[in-house]
């Protein structure tokens, strides 16, 4: 019955029934706006018209202080407040000014209250702006941008009706330049735009020629320079929505705009980020997104960011992890501000758990860790214990008279996710890597990470833990997870593959960490580059990886010296070679700039082609090298033609037997295809998905499980590759461009006997094709 008052109450506001019933289904929202209305038939009466309904709902579904409604109600009501214009500027004034008493004679002029704009107003303003603009407005005609002329006359008329002005301006230029002719009519040229892979690949070009890698994503830069308009100032965490404010609030704030902090000595008026992973696993390529966020928009915004390593589960961490994660912010290109430790503050952690007991928003609870998971746990039969027990329990937890799983300490609150009452401290007897045994006890993720935010002074980062202390409480900013198909990221599934032996550890080159992909080649630019097309998304993001790989031919195309190797070996005897001894061959190494060097490469008459530039008898359209089809040898300005085909006793083709001569001393051969001559032996890996389908963990396409789908051709060890000799000299991540073959990079398993090389990505083309 009550749903059927509120459906009528709802339709009398002027909303559609669909609208009504879609209001309904959000409890918060149609509480909201049940009360708005009620107030308002006070001052109104039982009908309400729907110019004031629409206000009502508008102001329903954007306020976020309950406690202004009737104040703002009263306005609606009282037709005081009557534009939409008007209503905005009443939440953005009520947002920023959270603390009682509302000067009613400041709001009110904010708000255009008892503004009258008259016709004669909008007249004038609106022929000031045409005779500001009147001669490109004859020019052009209809196809100058009427929008113009609104928006200046909306700058002199603040609270003129949009309507009235819009009218206004048709009305005038109708009067200017008569009416439409058919010249008005016809349609405005497009201006043609680069293509934006082109255009992303002149930005890509002119980053790495400016050389620092922390500025190759300046497109997310531009971003969230722009991201900064929409976030709060330092200072001005209060004009977020959905901030909670307390009595305390503003004085806490105050040091963020006046003032230095004697732990971290600067001007708190600059914006203050921090990245903050867990030192129990390597960071994946959705870490890079968090990584360009954090300090790309400190960056962005002349700011610092942290590098805080919450190390609150010493079972987990190891050495390894910290060291590996630092490197990778830094193969990015950033350099934290400070790097810190959640184990850095224990102590005050410590004591503030125990003020959170003193205040009866936390107590000791004795339930077993099966009992507290999921979302419908039951609830704690000890969370009204008096405070005192509370204390005395949490202090010997503290001295280690509890087991681990015995006791833990709870917040009594409600998380964003639903889960009630979280752990803050449990009891874990492992010594920890930085205190060692001075604690048996560890806060949680949940309770430190907002705290070591407050104690940072973090502007831009559960908060209901920091307002129920009476500290510093940041802003908790929300972005998007950034997923990849055909990939997992989970540490605790990669620990999977690692122990079933289908990749050989955390940096195996066919996953998708930070380490595996600078193994395989992966420039850092491409990540950032990457992760500035993804851009700053609120919602999860699944991409596809060719998008990625797309990245990184980019950055490998203008960076990637070229070299020629030969994966499947075919030798090949010139019989009249032109000279005694071998040549010396200058190759680019950039064909498309030369200006970037060459190097050089023997070149005799003993040569090796890949054998799938061969074949005895040539379908049609295969253009390399066969019988009557002569071929190009690439930067040697010979050609060579088939003499003769060697085999061995088992009929396989073993080596050829051919002739040469000078490219310009004959018909131009159809292709031109890649060769070595005296080279270096090498291996080479071929890297392909290491999943078959798009979702390995989605159970309905992978009823198995993701270990399952392992592709089987995810790894091809060519153990007796041949590459030219100019590579002789090239260290660990060194990466080249193996020409028609694609890009290569040095993996660490090189030694001075051997080169290993990765390859990172194909080249765009079929490597088959000339």
């Amino acid at each position: 019955m009550a749903a059927l008052d509120s459906l009528s109450l709802f339709t009398g506001l002027g909303l559609s029934e669909h609208k009504a019933r879609e209001t309904l289904k959000n409890t918060a929202l149609s509480a909201q706006l049940r009360e708005a209305a009620t107030q308002a038939q006070q001052t109104l009466g039982s009908t309400i018209d729907k110019a004031t309904g629409t206000l009502l709902y508008g102001l329903a579904s954007r306020l976020r202080d309950p406690r202004r409604l009737s104040f703002l109600v009263s306005y609606v009501a009282n037709k005081k407040i009557h534009t939409e214009l008007q209503l905005s500027a009443a939440l953005e004034y009520v947002r920023s000014h959270p603390l009682d008493p509302i000067n009613t004679e400041d709001f009110e002029q904010e708000c255009g209250v008892g503004v009258m704009v008259t016709p004669e107003q909008i007249e004038e303003a609106v022929e000031a702006a045409i005779n500001r603009h009147r001669p490109q407005l004859l020019e052009e005609r209809y196809r100058f941008n009427m929008g113009l002329l609104m928006g200046e006359a909306r700058a002199v008329l603040k609270w003129a009706d949009g309507k009235m002005i819009k009218h206004e301006v048709d009305m005038q230029v109708l009067h200017l330049l008569g009416p439409k002719t058919e010249t008005d009519l016809e349609k405005k040229p497009k201006v043609s735009k680069a293509r934006p892979e082109e255009k992303d690949r002149r930005t890509t070009k002119d980053m790495m020629e400016n050389g620092e890698a922390a500025n190759q994503a300046l497109s997310l830069m531009e971003q969230l320079r722009g991201e900064a308009l929409k976030f709060h100032k330092p200072g001005e965490n209060y004009k977020t929505p959905g901030y909670v404010t307390t009595p305390h609030t503003m004085d806490l704030l105050k040091h963020l705009s006046s003032g230095l902090i004697p732990l971290f000595p600067f001007p708190l008026s600059q914006v203050r980020t921090r990245f903050p992973p867990e030192p129990n696993g390597i960071l994946h390529i959705g870490h890079a997104k968090a990584i360009n966020f954090n300090f790309g928009y400190a960056k962005a915004n002349d700011g610092i960011c942290f590098l805080r390593f919450d190390d609150t589960n010493p079972e987990k961490e190891e050495a390894k992890f910290f060291t590996a994660i630092y490197d990778m912010v830094a193969w990015l290109g950033y350099t934290p501000y400070k790097v810190t430790y959640a184990s850095d503050y224990f102590d005050q952690l410590y004591a503030w758990a125990v003020e959170l007991i003193h205040r009866g928003q936390a107590y000791v609870c004795h339930q077993r860790g099966e009992e507290l998971k999921g979302h419908n746990s039951l609830p704690s039969p000890w969370r009204d214990r008096p405070i005192e027990e509370s204390l005395l329990l949490f202090e010997a937890m503290r001295k280690g008279k509890f087991a681990e799983g015995e006791a833990t300490l709870r917040m009594k609150l409600v998380m964003e996710d639903g889960k009630m009452d979280p752990v803050a401290y449990r009891v874990k007897y492992t010594p920890h890597h930085r205190t060692g045994d001075t604690w048996c006890i560890y806060p949680t993720y949940d309770y430190t990470h907002c705290l070591c935010d407050s104690i940072e002074h973090i502007t831009h980062s559960l908060y209901w833990l920091c307002n129920a202390l009476d500290v510093y409480c940041p802003v908790q900013w929300e972005y998007g997870r950034l997923n990849l198909h055909y990939a997992v990221v989970s540490k605790r599934k990669i620990l999977q593959l690692v122990a079933a032996g289908a990749v050989r550890d955390w940096d195996d080159p066919r996953l998708f960490t930070l380490t595996a992909l600078r193994r395989r080649g992966f420039p850092p630019e491409a990540i950032n580059n990457f992760c500035a097309r993804v851009g700053v998304t609120v919602a999860q993001t699944t991409m596809e990886p060719h998008l990625l790989e797309a990245c990184v031919r980019d950055v490998l195309n203008d960076t990637a010296p070229r070299a020629m190797a030969v994966l499947e070996p075919l030798q090949v005897i010139i019989t009249n070679f032109p000279t005694t001894k071998s040549l010396d061959i200058q190759v680019p190494n950039f064909p498309a700039d030369e200006t970037k060097g060459f190097h050089q490469v023997p070149f005799g008459p003993m040569v090796f082609i890949e054998r799938t530039d061969f074949k005895e008898e040539a379908e049609p359209g295969y253009k390399r090298l066969a019988w009557g089809q002569p071929v190009g040898l690439r930067h040697t300005g010979y050609v060579i033609e088939l003499q003769n085909v060697v085999k061995g006793p088992s009929g396989c083709v073993e080596s050829l037997e051919v002739t040469c001569r000078r490219a310009d001393a004959g018909e131009k051969p159809k292709a031109f295809i890649h060769w070595v001559s005296q080279p270096l032996t090498c291996e080479i890996r071929l890297y392909e998905r290491l999943f078959q389908h798009k979702n390995p963990e989605d159970p309905a396409e992978v009823p198995g499980g993701f270990l399952s789908d392992l592709n089987p051709a995810s790894l091809q060890v060519v153990e007796a590759a041949l590459v030219d000799c100019s590579v002789a000299s090239a260290k660990p991540f060194d990466k080249f461009q193996f020409e028609r073959l694609g890009y290569f990079s040095v993996d660490p398993d090189s030694c001075q006997r051997q080169l290993v090389f990765n390859r990172t990505v194909t080249l765009k083309e079929d490597p088959g094709k000339v």
